[in-house]
C-alpha cells in the first residue's frame, strides 16, 4: 500500500528498484515528484523510497503548530520500514531533517547527503551574510504574511519570485507545480513557525561518523557554502561539492549532475567484498 501511518499520521510513499535502502527526502512546497527525474537511475542500484512529508500533498495533515522534529521521527520511521541502515539524500528542508535525525539517531543511517539546507541559525553571527539574510527574511515575512491571511496562491507566487528563483518564474512553472506550492503552502507557514527549524545541535551532530556528501550549487545565494563549512566541521567524514550550474534544486534542474555526484558518492561509500 502506498499509505503508512506513522508517529499517528498517513504518510504516501513509493518504494522502486532493488539493492541497498535510500530514501529521498523533499523540501519545502514541493512532494515526492520532485525526484521523478532521478529515481529511474538511482532504482537501477537501490532501492529507493520517496514519499510526502507530513503536510505535503497526498500525506496527512495534522492540526496544530508542528516541529521539525516530527518530520525527522517520520523519516526513523520510514527507514526501519525499509531497512536500516539506510543511505538517506535531502534537499533543503529535507537536509535539515535528515541532519537532524543523524543528530539524534546516528545509527540509522549507511550514508547521508544533504544538499543546501537552510540552516541559517548555525551562521547567524557571521557579519558578512547578516545583511543578506535580513533583506531574504523581509521577503520570507512578507510571504507568512499572505499565508496567514488565507492567501496561499498569492503566497506561493511571492515565494516563487522574491526568495527562490526570481521575477517572472511563477508564470514559467508548469501548472501542476504551481498548484503543488499552493497546496503546501499552509505547512511552510507552519515549518516557519518552528523555532528550532534553521538549527541543527552541531556538537550531536559530531556523534554521526558515517559518511557524508555535502553538496552546494555555483547559483545559490552565498550563505550555503557557509552553512555547508559549519556543517563540515561537525562531521569527521564529510566530502564537499560544488555543483557547476546549479542552484538550490539541482534534483530538479540538473538531475544527471546530481546523480552523476550521488551515485560516485554512495558508490564509493559502499563496501566491497
Amino acid at each position: 500500500m502506498p499509505w503508512t501511518r506513522v508517529n499517528g499520521v498517513e504518510l504516501f510513499h513509493e518504494v522502486v528498484g532493488e539493492g541497498e535502502p535510500l530514501v529521498l527526502v523533499h523540501g519545502s512546497w514541493t512532494d515526492h515528484h520532485g525526484w521523478q527525474g532521478v529515481v529511474p537511475r538511482l532504482a537501477r542500484s537501490y532501492r529507493v523510497m520517496v514519499y510526502d512529508r507530513r503536510g505535503h500533498s497526498q500525506s496527512e495533515r495534522p492540526p496544530g503548530q508542528g516541529r521539525r522534529t516530527e518530520d525527522e521521527d517520520d523519516l526513523a520511521a520510514l527507514i526501519e520500514i525499509l531497512g536500516a541502515p539506510a543511505h538517506v539524500a535531502g534537499n533543503s528542508f529535507g537536509a535539515a531533517t535528515a541532519l537532524g535525525l543523524a543528530a539524534r539517531r546516528p545509527e540509522l543511517f549507511r550514508t547521508l547527503t544533504a544538499h543546501e539546507p537552510p540552516l541559517m541559525g548555525i551562521v547567524a553571527d557571521n557579519p558578512e551574510l547578516q545583511p543578506l539574510m535580513q533583506a531574504t527574511q523581509r521577503n520570507i515575512d512578507a510571504v507568512l504574511v499572505a499565508l496567514r491571511a488565507g492567501q496561499d496562491r498569492a503566497g506561493a507566487e511571492r515565494f516563487v519570485e522574491d526568495v527562490a528563483f526570481g521575477p517572472g518564474a511563477w508564470a514559467q512553472l508548469p501548472e501542476p507545480v504551481r498548484e503543488t506550492f499552493v497546496a503546501n503552502a499552509p505547512t511552510f507557514a507552519d515549518e516557519q513557525a518552528d523555532p528550532d527549524w534553521g538549527t541543527v545541535d552541531l556538537t550531536r551532530l559530531s556523534r554521526y561518523t558515517g559518511p557524508t556528501l555535502l553538496t552546494r550549487g555555483t547559483e545559490s545565494p552565498p550563505w550555503f557554502p557557509v552553512i555547508i563549512d559549519k556543517l563540515a566541521g561537525a562531521l569527521r567524514q564529510a566530502e564537499l561539492r560544488t555543483l557547476e550550474g546549479a542552484g538550490h534544486v539541482p534534483h530538479l534542474t540538473h538531475p544527471d549532475t546530481y546523480v552523476d555526484n550521488l551515485a560516485a558518492f554512495l558508490a564509493a561509500s559502499t563496501p566491497h567484498p
